[in-house]
């Protein structure tokens, strides 16, 4: 054989071990294959349809349409009482729309960090979600006040205190707000609430904020107590679209679990997708 045709097959038979080797290294390793995967890229649907879509609006104005309707009935048919009245409401994704938060974690590429969120907070840049100033200012001119209780946590209550005021928002001061402390879970500050006022209906955008029933359960479970509760929503229970984040997902589709990777989210989210 030819001296140029040896150097050629060596060559040859180089290329085929190193893409074997490359091939092989990839199949071994999925999570290595998918580690670009951006933390966030699966919401950019979602909060594009809060930023711009019309269907978005007219669902939260639908919300607080029927939360006026529902008050005005409430009110109508209210007997003598011996406490005063009160509407409890989550904050974010409630009241306040907090999308171009998520939008700094497509930006950047990141997952929910502490810290990020922080600097949101501190911005106090978030505008009211469509229809709630409007609803709550209501609620306050028919008698009827407004507590705040939020998974924010207490040391952030200044900066959202601040927010609330300056887009209008009634009661923002520290008597009637209710943010996290020991717990995220909200049954034992509604509670609180109960003692001195009667709560007429709840707002918010998390099962969670409406009944400790919802709270760490899996999809299955909070789907069987929506059920059983069907008669409550949108009589007591009003609640708004949030398809970005929330119970639905952590708890739900995640399982509770909060040390998955990338890859596994991934897979996860996909592998519970319903097809045909």
């Amino acid at each position: 054989m030819k001296k140029s045709g040896l150097i050629t097959l060596l060559a040859f038979a180089m290329l085929l071990g190193c893409k074997s080797q490359v091939s092989q290294t990839q199949n071994d390793s999925p999570q290595l294959q998918h580690s670009t995967i951006p933390p966030r890229e699966y919401s950019i649907a979602a909060v594009l349809w809060q930023q711009h879509s019309g269907e978005y609006r007219a669902l939260a104005y639908q919300a607080f349409n029927l939360a006026k309707m529902q008050l005005d009935l409430l009110l109508a048919n209210n007997e003598m009482r011996g406490k005063p009245l009160a509407i409890v409401t989550d904050i974010d994704e409630t009241i306040l729309d907090n999308s171009p938060y998520s939008g700094k974690q497509i930006e950047l590429q990141e997952d929910y960090v502490p810290e990020r969120w922080t600097e949101w907070v501190n911005e106090k840049k978030a505008k009211p979600v469509p229809g709630a100033l409007e609803f709550f200012k209501y609620a306050k001119s028919r008698g009827v006040e407004v507590f705040y209780i939020s998974n924010r946590t207490v040391d952030q209550e200044k900066a959202t205190l601040e927010n609330m005021r300056a887009v209008g928002f009634p009661y923002s001061n520290s008597e009637y707000m209710l943010l996290a402390d020991e717990t995220s879970r909200k049954g034992k500050r509604r509670a609180t609430v109960e003692e001195t006022h009667e709560i007429i209906m709840l707002i918010g955008d998390n099962l969670s904020d409406f009944s400790t029933v919802f709270e760490n359960r899996s999809t299955e479970d909070r789907n069987t107590s929506v059920d059983s509760l069907k008669a409550v929503f949108g009589n007591r229970y009003i609640v708004l679209p949030n398809a970005i984040y929330g119970d639905w997902e952590t708890k739900g589709i995640l399982e509770g679990k909060y040390d998955w990777t990338k890859f596994q989210k991934d897979s996860i989210r996909k592998r519970k997708v319903i097809s045909y």
